[in-house]
């Protein structure tokens, strides 16, 4: 923990800061909220942030309890990040501060959006249809490689999202993550493939899934005229 640049109040907002209010540190945590990551991947993630940021950043956080770093077995045998239980707690903090700026239309420099982000997206806003059966798909972002490969289940209390993919999924989605994310809120698949995307198996599976996330939009516009891009997740 950052003590020497710390607030030194007692109440739970300055403590809290002192931990996680350093530059980079929640969208950290916000990349780690679906499953461990390596330091590679998280550096796909955040590639403005430094190599030396991004490391000062992990090892404060894990000091002050909030990620562990631990070895995978093997074929992986890799060392990854991954957040602690109680590092976990931080989800819907993160979430809420995620959806309360969508209010705010993002600048003509905020243009990235994480794979993790657009995906914690579908699983914040997804409203589900309880009389819908449980479906699966498998999603792939190409802009974003090997880190945009995704598993999503609609059931019928929301979207579970997780870095594996169903072996046998109801439907296969690839596109990019600009395109996904435009067409969140549409019950009409017309744009989405139209912008590129391939669609394999049932249909009704995808427009189901961009149909079910509904997300906020901000209450102005960017200074290009366009709303651009958001996710919850950053």
């Amino acid at each position: 923990m950052p003590t020497q640049r710390g607030y030194r109040q007692a109440c739970g907002v300055a403590r809290g800061l002192d931990i996680v209010g350093e530059r980079w540190s929640l969208l950290v945590v916000r990349e780690l909220l679906l499953g461990p990551k390596r330091f590679t991947d998280l550096q796909q993630a955040l590639p403005t942030a430094s190599p030396n940021a991004l490391s000062d950043r992990l090892r404060e956080l894990a000091n002050a309890g909030v990620v562990r770093r631990r070895q995978l077995p093997p074929p992986g045998n890799v060392r990854v990040y991954e957040l602690t239980t109680w590092g976990r707690g931080l989800e819907p903090i993160v979430v809420a501060l995620g959806t309360w700026a969508l209010a705010a239309p993002p600048s003509a420099e905020q243009l990235f959006v994480s794979a993790d982000s657009a995906m914690l997206t579908i699983r914040t806003f997804f409203m589900p249809t309880p009389q819908q059966p449980e479906v699966t798909l498998r999603i792939e972002l190409r802009d974003h490689g090997p880190a945009g490969v995704f598993g999503v289940r609609l059931t019928p209390d929301g979207a579970e999202v997780t870095h594996e993919p169903p072996e046998e999924p109801d439907a296969v989605l690839i596109t990019t993550t600009d395109t996904l994310l435009a067409a969140f809120g549409s019950d009409d698949l017309a744009g989405l493939v139209a912008a590129g995307a391939a669609i394999i198996g049932d249909r009704e599976v995808v427009r189901r899934l961009v149909a079910g996330a509904r997300v906020p939009g901000a209450t102005g516009q960017s200074s290009n005229g366009n709303p651009g891009p958001r996710g919850a997740g950053g």
